[in-house]
């Protein structure tokens, strides 16, 4: 009976304003995750928790609502021959494994610390790992934008460079995606680390993306389309999991879904229309806007916990309002970049299309 009463407190009430949030969530979620591949998860999660979603039920219940939609993403990108499914498939078995550690710990912290426990702990880790990994990829988007306006060609690392030379019998694969065999020991602590992110915070493209065009040297549109198929694997594995302890609401993931499948399609289809750097922009972009409204909500759960002095009413009040409003921002933002991108391609190809018909008619 405990159980039961427990199990439920993990489930906030659903209205019609509600679900319509949630559907807009989805969509700007799905729309981020077809254009970038992280799974649009560092919008989703942090969307649901400042609806008042407890944060590993925003975890659990993302993680559920990813896998069919990466499916249907990676499907779509596939036929634009940006998927490398090998690659896909390596690193999404080692990252299983980081899948069932991270839910392990995550389950620890509600059981020791309860709500508020696990929200702080989600929260402090988008700041971090937004921080870093956000901090990152815009520097490396400006650089590029600045330096090579055109980019016929994205630059491998110097990591990358090394990470391809090295030969260790008995684990070399050949990948297309880099056209080299690389050791399969260097995909492993990657894949792990990216299901161990993901399973703990619903992020594993954090790590993902980032790791294969840096480390491996996979061209940025490829690694954001691979990481699809490493979404895929990551959230069937962790909604077995977290489902069975009861922590995944099925409401909301079929939401939010509903709204991913449609943001997915136009996302995919936006990658085809823009330069490499274009999708660090808008991933490095949400990033931050994402990092300053979980960031408003650390003081909150910090006094909950007792961490530090009780805060007023008031101010936990305008601390709530203000990462809501710093979310639907980054929703907005997101969304109109990506959709700006789409538009724009379409008008541009148009137009060339009407240029080449009179030519072809002489």
């Amino acid at each position: 009976m405990h159980d039961i009463a427990q199990t439920a407190s993990n489930f906030i009430d659903l209205n019609w304003a509600n679900m319509a949030y949630l559907f807009i969530v989805g969509f700007v979620g799905g729309l981020v995750s077809g254009f970038i591949g992280s799974g649009g998860a560092f919008v989703l999660t942090p969307g649901m928790m400042s609806m008042g979603v407890p944060g590993l039920v925003a975890v659990a219940s993302n993680m559920c609502h990813k896998f069919p939609k990466a499916l249907v993403g990676a499907i779509k990108r596939a036929k634009y021959g940006q998927v490398d499914v090998k690659l896909g498939l390596i690193m999404g078995a080692s990252a299983e494994a980081g899948v069932l550690v991270g839910a392990q710990i995550q389950e620890n912290i509600k059981r020791s610390f309860g709500d508020a426990g696990s929200n702080l702990y989600v929260s402090m880790a988008f700041v971090i790992v937004l921080a870093i990994v956000g901090g990152f990829v815009l520097r490396d988007a400006f650089r590029s934008m600045k330096n090579n306006k055109t980019e016929v060609e994205e630059k491998v690392t110097k990591i990358a460079r090394w990470v391809q030379s090295v030969n260790i019998p008995g684990t070399m694969v050949y990948l297309k995606s880099i056209d080299k065999k690389i050791s399969i020991l260097f995909t492993v602590p990657l894949g792990f680390a990216t299901g161990m992110l993901a399973a703990t915070i619903a992020v594993g493209g954090f790590i993902g993306v980032p790791s294969m065009i840096y480390i491996l040297g996979v061209p940025s549109l490829m690694a954001s389309a691979t990481e699809l198929v490493i979404a895929f694997v990551m959230g069937l594995g962790g909604s077995l999991k977290y489902a069975l302890h009861g922590f995944v609401d099925i409401r909301l993931s079929m939401i939010i879904l509903a709204g991913s499948l449609f943001g997915v399609q136009l996302g995919a289809i936006g990658t085809t229309y823009v330069k490499g750097y274009m999708i660090k922009l808008v991933m490095g972009t949400i990033m931050v806007i994402v990092l300053f409204s979980r960031g408003l909500m650390v003081p909150v759960y910090s006094a909950q916990l007792g961490i530090i002095p009780p805060l007023s009413d008031m101010t936990v009040k305008i601390l709530k309002n203000l990462s809501f409003s710093m979310m639907v921002l980054a929703l907005f933002t997101g969304g109109f970049i990506v959709l700006r991108a789409l538009w724009k391609g379409i008008r541009e190809e148009k137009r060339s299309i009407a240029h080449e018909k009179p030519q072809e008619v002489r």
